[in-house]
């Protein structure tokens, strides 16, 4: 930011006037710069600005209506309206809104006024499926903290077929890049000579997580899709397309994003019918 237009002193004064406020952060979330994470880098980095002078304190609240915001000399505004739209990611795209080595990105299947829109559980580039973006920030925290246990549910091809022995494994936990994984839900739905094809329920959310824990016992992933996330259903969406999420499913998400779900029950190596999905 140029020192013409702002100040180098770090501003820690309550909002200059009355007002309904909020905590920095969140605010900047709310006007689509991404996650809390990813905010509060550019307030300790000093590239945010309140009523002309640099703020780097994570504990300013800010009102709305009454004070200045600004980010790289641009006033900010947060959304009045919230979105809530889901796209299926295809192979060979980064979940990232710019890429340093020019790969293609999610966002560029997307129309511009979503250009900024931040997305809750990245996607590795060799993996496809359902990617939900929102500028709720708050949503976007509680979905993917790992103390919500949010379901996300992957159909994973996996090669070469497993033992029982490392899908229970899998089940009760595998030790990754992190530490021990939380027990998840393992169902094999179908198998052939050399490969299997499973559907794996987690409740974390780690860096290439699941790829991890199958090399963990052994095997190789050949292909991965995330089918649901939450209570939102990928279903029939054509690869590369998006839509909105409807009214009772954004509730279902709030209502999910809430709740804290019992997980690491045991349960038989292949689904019932009635489990079947």
């Amino acid at each position: 930011m140029k020192s013409s237009q702002t100040s180098s002193k770090t501003s820690s004064k309550p909002a200059s006037k009355p007002g309904k406020s909020i905590r920095l952060n969140r605010f900047l979330a709310d006007c689509g710069l991404g996650s809390r994470r990813k905010v509060e880098s550019l307030i300790t980095e000093g590239l945010i600005s309140i009523n002309g002078s640099i703020c780097q304190d994570l504990s300013r609240t800010v009102d709305p209506e009454a004070d200045r915001v600004e980010y790289a000399g641009k006033s900010l505004k947060a959304a009045t309206e919230k979105i809530y739209i889901i796209i299926n990611k295809p192979m060979g795209y980064v979940v990232s809104q710019k890429d340093e080595f020019d790969r293609k990105t999610v966002y560029s299947l997307l129309p511009d006024k979503f250009a900024n829109l931040p997305y809750a559980g990245r996607l590795d580039k060799n993996s496809e499926g359902l990617l939900l973006l929102s500028n709720d920030g708050e949503l976007i925290k509680r979905l993917t903290h790992p103390s919500h246990k949010v379901e996300k549910v992957y159909r994973v091809w996996v090669e070469p077929k497993l033992k029982r022995s490392a899908i229970l494994a899998l089940r009760d936990g595998v030790e990754i890049e992190g530490g021990k994984t939380q027990s998840a839900q393992v169902f094999v739905k179908s198998e052939n000579e050399d490969s299997m094809l499973l559907k794996i329920t987690i409740t974390e959310g780690r860096k290439r997580q699941v790829r991890h824990m199958i090399e963990a016992v052994g095997g190789k992933v050949k292909s991965l899709r995330r089918v649901q996330f939450g209570p939102i259903i990928l279903g029939d969406l054509p690869l590369g397309r998006w839509r909105p999420l409807l009214i009772p499913e954004v509730r279902a998400l709030q209502k999910a994003g809430r709740e804290v779900v019992n997980a690491g029950k045991k349960r038989p190596l292949t689904q019932t019918s009635s489990e079947k999905g």
